[in-house]
């Protein structure tokens, strides 16, 4: 296989991760492109970019979310890739189709694997005939009622409905017994056909009080795979993730090793390249099951990339190239402990998106911290899109010391004009469960209870 030459890269997103794709593609020699919305013209990413090119109007559906646009500016420019981050279009097997017709490397798996992926029932089919560990559940998508009762009975309550084209929490629903099934299952639909324009569920079995659980993986076109470790994702509100730390307080090296083996495994089985992620729930018995797979750099990949030094975009764009990876499984360590806190606009007891005008911003610094970030002293935070508008990663030899370093570093970050959550973040920083590593997806909820 020939090594394909990229020497400009289309970032089609906007933000800390188009910030981010940057600073690896300038570390590379490489030439950027940026392209943003109108809301977004005296964004970070646009400075920094060596060209960069209007694609629309403030909304997402006539800016990021449009491909004509996004392909005529990857045109207009002549660049020989693009680099789609996350959210947009990153796991949009069209996108990825078009670019390819175009002669332009989307950087990411095949069209065909991210809309395998991308269909949670297709997902799940797949990864049980690759021997990934699934919990019982519908086969196919629950068409109505009486099909739900069915699988209802088969595996018993409580169960989850899910929504099979997406996730996020969105179309998706817990029953616990079953006067509750009709109406819920109604609520899921239509609530998936809203958010993802297919009402298409499922059912699994539910788990009360799992951990979330994701091992990052690295698969270059040649059939080499490794895995990078895992992350702990668990903290989290109505489903959206609130912090995450690498490694897991609760997972061994054997088990470590285990879930590992059985990503890389079904990456194989699958004929994957590039970056992706196995998302698991861990059940009290160490029993793990798949979720889903995310076919994309994650928002959370830092705190990986600091516990084993492994540059994850800059592994993506070499993939991309048709290089072999550089390293084997053997040669990937763990060292120490990183935990990231994602800094949103939000109020942080009600979570009502916060933006506005930021009259103050001072990012904390000192041994083991990053903030990955795309706002500065004076910036306008729009209300169109995410509400985050930073992350913060702090490294440490423990979890304990890293837990110290990121209270100290939290307590040093200045945002004012708009509402953060920091505060939410320096509280959960002083839970005593949190700091025990003993908790569930369901920490939240008695966090908010004051227990």
């Amino acid at each position: 296989m020939s090594i394909r030459q990229i020497n400009k890269v289309l970032i089609a997103n906007r933000g800390e991760i188009a910030c981010r794709i940057m600073w690896t593609c300038k570390e590379m020699g490489i030439k950027t492109v940026a392209v943003y919305s109108e809301a977004d013209r005296d964004a970070l990413h646009v400075r920094f970019a060596d060209e960069a090119i209007c694609i629309g109007k403030a909304s997402s559906a006539e800016s990021y979310l449009n491909i004509p646009s996004i392909i005529s500016a990857a045109e207009i420019t002549n660049v020989d890739a693009i680099h789609p981050g996350y959210g947009f279009l990153a796991e949009s097997e069209i996108f990825a189709s078009i670019a390819g017709d175009c002669n332009i490397k989307f950087i990411g798996p095949r069209p065909e694997i991210i809309k395998m992926m991308g269909d949670k029932v297709e997902a799940r089919r797949t990864m049980q005939a690759a021997g990934v560990p699934i919990l019982p559940g519908s086969p196919d998508p629950i068409a109505n009622t009486e099909e739900a009762l069915k699988t209802a009975k088969e595996i018993g309550f409580p169960l989850i409905i899910k929504a099979a084209a997406g996730g996020g929490g969105r179309g998706m629903r817990i029953v616990r017994k079953k006067e509750e099934l009709e109406n819920q299952l109604e609520t899921a639909q239509q609530e998936a056909l809203a958010a993802f324009k297919d009402g298409s569920v499922y059912i699994e079995r539910y788990i009360e009080r799992p951990r979330h659980i994701e091992i990052q993986v690295l698969a270059d076109e040649h059939g080499n795979c490794i895995h990078l470790g895992e992350r702990e994702c668990t903290i989290q509100r109505r489903h959206q993730k609130l912090l995450e730390e690498a490694p897991s307080p609760a997972i061994s090296q054997e088990l470590r090793e285990e879930m590992g083996r059985v990503a890389v495994k079904a990456c194989r089985e699958i004929g994957y390249s590039n970056a992706g992620t196995f998302e698991f729930l861990l059940d009290e018995d160490d029993s793990f099951y798949f979720m889903e797979m995310n076919t994309r750099v994650q928002v959370e990949h830092p705190v990986t990339e600091m516990v084993t030094l492994a540059d994850i975009v800059f592994n993506q764009i070499r993939i991309a190239k048709g290089e072999e990876l550089r390293y084997a499984q053997e040669d990937v360590q763990i060292v120490g402990h990183a935990i990231e806190c994602r800094i949103n606009a939000e109020d942080p007891v009600t979570f009502v998106p916060s933006p506005g005008r930021i009259t103050a911003f001072n990012i904390p610094g000192g041994p083991g911290v990053r903030v990955d970030t795309a706002v500065y002293p004076d910036y306008v935070v729009p209300p169109y899109y995410d509400s985050m508008i930073a992350k913060l990663i702090v490294h440490a030899r423990t979890r304990e010391a890293a837990i110290r370093r990121m209270r100290r570093a939290l307590e040093m970050m200045v945002v004012e004009g708009i509402k953060t959550t920091i505060p939410l973040h320096i509280r959960i920083m002083e839970d005593e469960r949190f700091q025990s590593g003993k908790f569930s997806t369901k920490f939240m909820e008695e966090f908010n209870d004051g227990r």
